[in-house]
């Protein structure tokens, strides 16, 4: 017909029937060679940038704080090992706690062994020779007992006061608190700032901003880990359930796919309709209590989160988001019922391939253990450049100086003329940095290692689809099963993809990261103009970043199933991406529907076992089953190991369902390809299973009798 030639036209012909076409090619060429050559040069130069920062690099600048000399407290094997803390002589310079962990303040700082634990000033201690003695362990060298207070102040050797403190990420911050309302430091609401003025306790937040907050915040850190310390175990039984369910629900699914999807369902709906009763009990059993009416936004940000369990409006939004997603989810069904049988039949046909290939649900952590070693290089590479600056050294000063912030050298600097212009300032340690030419390109290194991650992330990726693609494809297209498999399926597709692929999977993933850093690009220009005012550029780079977004899921989608037509046939990156778009150009209906109706009943599935874990979970750890009470742990905040183990179990549930969600997508191409290979002739048999052949109302014709 016409319209059928003129559709065809668009997106290319249908596949012709090939008698000798036995599924995934054996006999196949190396594809996209020069993306090969290209991807093996660039492991060659990410190897080097990683020598040249292992070299340069020096990671004691992140683990150890820098004094003003640029040495490290508590390095070990030098005269600093046991003095672990930085100690400030005027911490009112610093701005705040960010500029203590990431910059210098404009204060001279030196490595001690404690934080000072009571404080006075200099013109007390120099009249008792105790206090004298214990003051001069935050002096510099050459603090003499017949010195006079002038001259040590003139020379910069001790601070003007001690202000009682403690360690905090190893530097010492004022020990602040509250009493009565009051802001107290050392339990006294005013110090002596060491001019003879007394001083309130709050001037120090200029110094120390939020102090208070980063001290519950340690607390609360401290709470959790002491959480887990007394509930790792539990969690790694809660962890070792979601696994088993995992591996359960597949088998189940291979001999009673019809009915487990529809418990699946009803199941998921009666999990989030028991999440809705449960919000409404709470909701209603807060009803006339002491502060459960104050709004999320009056109550503001509490460390302490389980404050929001006490109040009406958090299980008020709970509910809500419930019942959102439980009318979604209601809705779905009814739309696509008549779409679930064919995916019911598609989801058995794969729950049967991969009983053939039970090792490709473990193939997951292959894929899981390369990663962690591409994220470990990174990481490693990251803060070995990020450390191999050079000390630099700039002149600070408190009156008004022409040299201010202008670099210098610490060996000469107090004969130099800065000196002698500026009597009063010093020459102190600034930030890590450098003017050669290794360190003008440093951010181009960083730039590299960043995409070179992203490259070789992705790479890992592909790889793990294209030889799941190419063991569950073997199993389609085998006429007698498993008698026409390979013997080794799974390690068969793997072979094939690394030795003649192995450009295809760079060409493909190199598409992805080139997307992916524009996007990073994209967030750190939207960063530094968080404080811009120009509403049309935040118009138009949020419209970039939502184009870009939805480039990566398109090319996300394109990949994969080129990467399957790939495993199938062995042609180029190109090739196959232009077939696989024209074979689901040609399917389109069925491609919207089907496909996806079969990655929605998979994710029910991921949801139902992440659902029944944390249900079993919350009533374990919050002990409101008397069953539990003496055997669940004392916990500070019963939530921590319920949300840990509800994201590990959506973590392991999503790697046995990753392995289904790809064998379902492969499957499914082949079963188009099928369709059009094929008409059910004896000549052109159909090789999709049964329940396909009776759901779409074909079959395959015998021959007459002779």
């Amino acid at each position: 017909m016409p319209e059928e030639e003129e559709f065809y036209g668009k997106h290319g012909e249908p596949r012709k029937h090939d008698p000798t076409f036995r599924g995934p090619i054996q006999n196949r060429g190396c594809t996209d060679i020069v993306c090969c050559i290209l991807f093996i040069l660039a492991i060659l130069a990410y190897i080097a940038v990683g020598i040249l920062a292992w070299s340069q690099g020096d990671p004691r600048k992140v683990i150890y704080p820098t004094d003003s000399r640029g040495q490290f407290c508590g390095q070990v094997g030098t005269p600093l090992e046991n003095k672990r803390l930085l100690f400030y002589f005027n911490i009112m310079k610093c701005a705040s706690p960010m500029v203590l962990l990431e910059f210098q303040c404009p204060t001279t700082q030196m490595c001690v062994e404690k934080c000072p634990e009571k404080s006075m000033t200099l013109l007390n201690a120099y009249s008792n020779k105790n206090d004298f003695e214990y003051y001069k362990n935050f002096c510099k060298e050459g603090v003499t007992n017949t010195m006079g207070i002038p001259t040590i102040l003139k020379l910069g050797l001790c601070p003007t006061m001690l202000i009682s403190s403690r360690p905090f990420t190893r530097r010492c911050l004022p020990s602040l608190g509250i009493k009565g309302g009051v802001i107290t430091v050392g339990n006294n609401s005013k110090f002596d700032d060491g001019s003879g003025k007394m001083r309130d306790a709050k001037d120090l937040l200029d110094g120390v901003k939020n102090a208070t907050v980063v001290i519950e915040a340690r607390q609360t850190v401290m709470k959790i880990f002491e959480d887990y310390t007394q509930s790792w175990y539990w969690i790694l039984i809660g962890l070792v359930i979601a696994m088993l369910t995992s591996l359960l629900f597949i088998i189940l699914l291979r001999f009673l796919a019809k009915i487990m999807v529809w418990v699946m369902i009803v199941m998921v709906i009666a999990v989030i309709m028991y999440g809705i009763v449960h919000c409404y009990m709470e909701y209603a059993a807060l009803k006339g209590e002491a502060g459960a009416n104050v709004t999320l936004k009056e109550l503001g940000f509490q460390t302490d989160f389980s404050v929001y369990l006490q109040i009406r409006q958090t299980w008020l939004a709970f509910m809500i988001i419930l019942g959102i997603l439980e009318l979604i989810i209601i809705l779905l069904l009814i739309f696509l019922r008549k779409r679930l049988l064919i995916s019911i039949a598609l989801i058995k046909e794969a729950s049967r391939a991969i009983s053939y290939v039970m090792c490709s649900l473990f193939y997951p952590l292959f894929t899981f253990v390369l990663l962690a070693m591409v994220i470990a290089y990174w990481a490693v590479t990251a803060i070995f450049l990020s450390t191999s600056n050079e000390p630099i050294y700039k002149v600070f000063n408190e009156t008004a100086c022409e040299y201010s912030r202008q670099t210098c050298d610490p060996a000469n600097y107090t004969t130099s003329p800065m000196k002698a212009q500026c009597p009063d300032s010093e020459c102190l340690f600034a930030f890590y940095g450098g003017e050669t030419a290794y360190h003008k390109y440093l951010i181009v290194l960083q730039f590299f290692n960043v995409f070179l991650f992203f490259w070789c992330a992705n790479f890992v990726i592909a790889l793990g689809q294209m030889t799941l693609a190419g063991a569950f494809a073997s199993y389609y297209w085998a006429f007698v099963k498993p008698d026409d498999m390979p013997a080794f399926p799974l390690f068969s597709a793997l072979g094939r993809s690394l030795r003649y692929h192995t450009g295809t999977l760079a060409f493909g993933s190199l598409i992805l990261s080139i997307v992916q850093i524009i996007r990073v690009l994209l967030e750190y220009i939207d960063h530094k103009l968080k404080g811009a005012e120009n509403n049309c550029a935040k118009f138009l780079l949020c419209c970039l970043k939502c184009c870009f977004w939805c480039l990566e899921k398109f090319i996300k989608f394109i990949n994969r199933n080129a990467y399957i037509m790939v495993a199938i046939y062995g042609k180029n990156f190109c090739t196959s991406a232009r077939d696989a778009f024209f074979l689901l150009m040609r399917n389109m209906i069925r491609v919207a529907v089907l496909d996806k109706v079969t990655d929605f009943l998979l994710f029910l599935g991921k949801l139902l076992i992440v659902g029944l874990v944390g249900i079993f979970s919350f009533f374990f750890f919050s002990g409101r089953v008397k069953a539990f009470e003496n055997t669940a742990p004392n916990l500070h905040y019963y939530w921590v190991p319920i949300l840990t183990v509800v994201v590990g179990s959506y973590l392991i549930a999503h790697g046995f369902f990753s392995v289904y969600a790809m064998c379902v997508d492969t499957l499914f191409l082949c079963f188009l390809e099928d369709l059009e290979r094929n008409d059910g002739t004896p000549e052109r048999p159909y090789l999709m299973p049964d329940s396909l052949r009776k759901i779409l109302n074909k079959k395959n014709k015998t021959k007459p009798a002779q």
